[in-house]
């Protein structure tokens, strides 16, 4: 039976497999690996299991299941078989580093540690295989007034919907690309929303790449749904196609859209706006443990490189589901379930002659969920207009407020990727970390400096990857290298034998080879220590961390700021 963890001092020090995210990837995962006997830990944000396609599915009544549609009711069944399993489970919990076991305090067995932070306490994790399941984030929509008051993701109105059962009160509005956006606009009317319209931006030239896929498409269960979802939003609300501008105005609250259809310029009244252009990989965890990424033309996005088991260029760790690639709650689940079975395998709890049969089995169960995704991809891939905004004045950083403009002026001045641009102006630096920023950051960089997505790179992620108070931070386990990082020394203990006291380790000069601090992309969260609790004293290490690195291997600073030397200029020495 599954076991429930609430408190850090419940967590075992190590696990054979932890698991990250408990959406169909994360729990199907969490069932495979069990079933062939290993140690599991699956470690979630949310309150309860289920991810975003299946949010709360365990208490919804009979009305929200029908409300919600058959698909998420099935959600029902995989938590049902994941509450029967031999597991750990530690909901609220969260998961903010990925990486090597440090030399000092691992225990030499176990190759990775997690770092997790539940009720307040972090504490680090040894494990010898790690799975990603975390997931896929809503593509960023900068059109004019996104940002105001009564405008908002069509995914965040999802969540309210089946986390608490909030539904929208006054005209709403869906605009945007997507199978999701007719989804909850269906969703909505059977709620009792007024939904005045759905405006859609798909380019009309998607068509010539997603014809040569139609076949498989009508042959795959996507096709008959789409076509009844179609019929039910054409006869109960107003869909408007061809849309290829839009701009969300209002007095201090959204009150109107405007939209450009050809010549045509058209004004929808509403209270609400939702927006949606599709989903692309959850990235930040598995980029900050270091795994490879490249540019998937086809998504418009980047995403992780995994074979087809899902293993990463990083040795032990593995990514599933929408977090490899957006491809559906069935193949999620699919991926989940070959990533448990490899960590098997790798761990030595299933021979080969059995692991090939499962893995055979699963791989046709995967074949079969993927059927008609190419189509859909190429349909509703987003236009570039509303990928990269036009007009100068939209905003593209919400936490920054970092305009467009702006942007392009750092662009001309001839930043070669996102990490000199984030330099410049702090694009990328707020609470989501690029979350709702990269992806359009990095194309308009491209478009600026006329070349693909994929060589200009994403931005450098380090851990943590999530906020994590300084508290937590100073409770962790201090090595005697971080200590000398932070507080310049370690007192040696009196020495009996020669009854004088040992001399003190002093730190040498800080370089890229000696200090934990300067030296890789972890920023070593354990050099923090309680000494470093006073807000006063953390400006004496802040510019100690080198500056980030473009993909090509440049300095992460460009010359215009001056070439990083190994690391930045120190306010104050060390204590």
């Amino acid at each position: 039976m599954m076991q429930n963890i609430h408190n850090a001092a419940d967590l075992a020090p190590h696990y054979d497999v932890v698991i990250v995210g408990a959406g169909p990837a994360g729990l199907s995962a969490a069932i495979e690996a069990s079933n062939h006997g290993l140690v599991v830990l699956l470690a979630d944000e949310n309150q309860s299991p289920g991810g975003q396609i299946y949010r709360s599915v365990e208490h919804a009544s009979d009305a929200d299941l029908g409300r919600m549609g058959p698909d998420y009711a099935t959600g029902r069944t995989l938590l049902e078989r994941f509450r029967q399993a031999k597991v750990s489970y530690a909901p609220s919990a969260t998961v903010w580093s990925v990486g090597p076991a440090d030399e000092e305090t691992g225990d030499g067995v176990h190759p990775l540690e997690v770092g997790i932070s539940l009720g307040g306490i972090a504490q680090p994790i040894a494990a010898h295989r790690v799975i990603l399941a975390t997931g896929a984030l809503e593509r960023p929509f900068p059109i004019p007034g996104w940002t105001m008051p009564g405008v908002m993701a069509a995914g965040a109105a999802q969540i309210l919907m089946k986390a608490s059962g909030l539904v929208p009160s006054g005209r709403t509005i869906l605009a945007g690309t997507g199978p999701l956006i007719y989804l909850l606009a269906s969703q909505l009317l059977r709620a009792g929303v007024f939904v005045t319209a759905v405006v859609d931006t798909t380019p009309a030239e998607n068509w010539r790449s997603a014809l040569p896929h139609v076949f498989s498409f009508a042959t795959s269960p996507y096709a008959l749904k789409g076509m009844k979802l179609l019929l039910d939003l054409h006869r109960r609300t107003r869909v408007i196609r061809g849309v290829t501008a839009m701009e969300a105005i209002g007095s201090r609250q959204f009150s109107t859209l405007r939209v450009r259809k050809g010549n045509k310029s058209l004004h929808i009244e509403g209270d609400l706006l939702l927006l949606h252009q599709g989903i692309a990989p959850n990235l930040n965890l598995a980029l900050a443990a270091g795994c490879d990424y490249l540019w998937d033309e086809r998504l418009a996005a980047f995403r992780p490189a995994v074979d087809v088991c899902g293993a990463s260029s990083v040795p032990g760790v593995s990514i599933a589901g929408d977090a490899a690639g957006t491809v559906g709650a069935v193949a999620s689940a699919s991926q989940g379930e070959l990533a448990g079975l490899s960590a098997s395998l790798a761990l030595n709890r299933i021979g080969r002659g059995a692991y090939e049969k499962r893995r055979n089995q699963l791989a046709r169960k995967l074949a079969r969920a993927l059927r008609g995704r190419t189509f859909i991809e190429h349909r509703f891939r987003p236009g570039e207009r509303f990928r990269v905004p036009k007009d100068d004045g939209t905003i593209v950083c919400r936490c920054e407020e970092i305009e467009t403009g702006k942007l392009r002026e750092v662009a001309a001045l001839g930043a070669p990727g996102p990490n000199q641009m984030k330099a410049f102006t702090r694009c990328g630096m707020g609470p989501c970390q690029g979350r709702l920023c990269g992806l359009t950051a990095v194309e308009l960089l491209a478009q600026c400096r006329g070349v693909p997505p994929g060589e200009v790179g994403y931005y450098r992620l380090r851990p943590p990857v999530k906020p994590v108070t300084l508290g937590e931070l100073a409770a962790l386990p201090h090595t005697e290298t971080a200590i000398i990082a932070v507080a310049g020394s370690v007192e040696r203990p009196y020495d009996g034998a020669q009854g004088e006291l040992r001399p003190p380790r002093r730190a040498p000069v800080p370089s890229a080879l000696t200090c934990p601090i300067l030296a890789a992309d972890r920023v070593a969260v354990r050099a923090f220590s309680p000494r470093l609790a006073a807000a006063a004293e953390l400006h004496a290490f802040a510019d100690e961390i080198p500056a980030s690195t473009a993909p090509d291997g440049k300095h992460g600073i460009s010359d215009r700021l001056g070439r990083n030397k190994g690391y930045a200029r120190r306010r104050s020495p060390l204590p």
